[in-house]
């Protein structure tokens, strides 16, 4: 419940800081926090094949709770981005706020491109506009992308938004595990291809669309 370290998980500038971020925020990873998604994607950019995660359970860094079993938001971060993001990575970028993060690759599986969007301000949503950029292969200049398939939009966020909980909510609903104990279905909200991508303060939203074609995943 150290303050600056729920500063820190929020800070892009200290979350690029690799190594110290994996020292300093051990006490806070349990709960609903961005790093791990951020570092999956950053070092997906740097060609890393393999990121190793320290622990599925016991010490600092548990995918699941050390008494209980159940999942910690990480878990279910790990479990969308092994669902929707493909080996090949994409280049992208974009021109607002650093405490906006993207990061994007092929679809898995089917054809399209899916996002990570990492909102890292608490006070801050973004309204997101896509544009194609050709312009690396001496194509056509750039052109505002939308979309006529539905997207599909997994919106991660901290329940009640406490960014100290440990439990996070998908497109609204708390995930929980069954009666069974079985992990919950994720499934997406599918959005209007023609409406701009909204990514709210404290979020974080995976999104695929189908019918962007980018040369990369064919």
């Amino acid at each position: 419940n150290n303050p600056d370290v729920v500063r820190r998980v929020q800070d892009p500038f200290f979350l690029t800081q690799i190594a110290q971020t994996f020292k300093d925020v051990s006490n806070a990873i349990d709960k609903f926090a961005p790093w791990y998604l951020d570092q999956l994607g950053m070092t997906s950019v740097y060609n890393h094949k393999v990121y190793c995660r320290q622990a599925l359970t016991g010490g600092n860094y548990a995918l699941l709770n050390t008494t209980t079993f159940v999942p910690n938001p990480d878990y279910y971060g790990a479990l969308l981005w092994h669902k929707v993001m493909g080996s090949k990575v994409l280049s992208v970028t974009h021109k607002g706020s650093p405490y906006l993060r993207v990061y994007s690759h092929c679809s898995k599986k089917e054809p399209g491109v899916s996002f990570v969007f990492i909102n890292l301000s608490k006070n801050t949503s973004f309204e997101i506009d896509l544009f194609h950029d050709l312009n690396l292969n001496g194509g056509s200049p750039n052109f505002e992308f939308k979309g006529h398939k539905e997207r599909e939009e997994y919106h991660l966020t901290p329940k009640d938004g406490n960014i100290l909980s440990s439990v996070v909510l998908l497109n609204g609903t708390p995930l929980e595990l069954l009666d069974s104990m079985e992990i919950p279905e994720l499934k997406p909200k599918l959005v209007d291809g023609l409406k701009p991508i909204n990514i709210a303060a404290h979020s974080i939203a995976f999104v695929t669309i189908r019918d962007f074609n980018a040369p990369a995943c064919f």
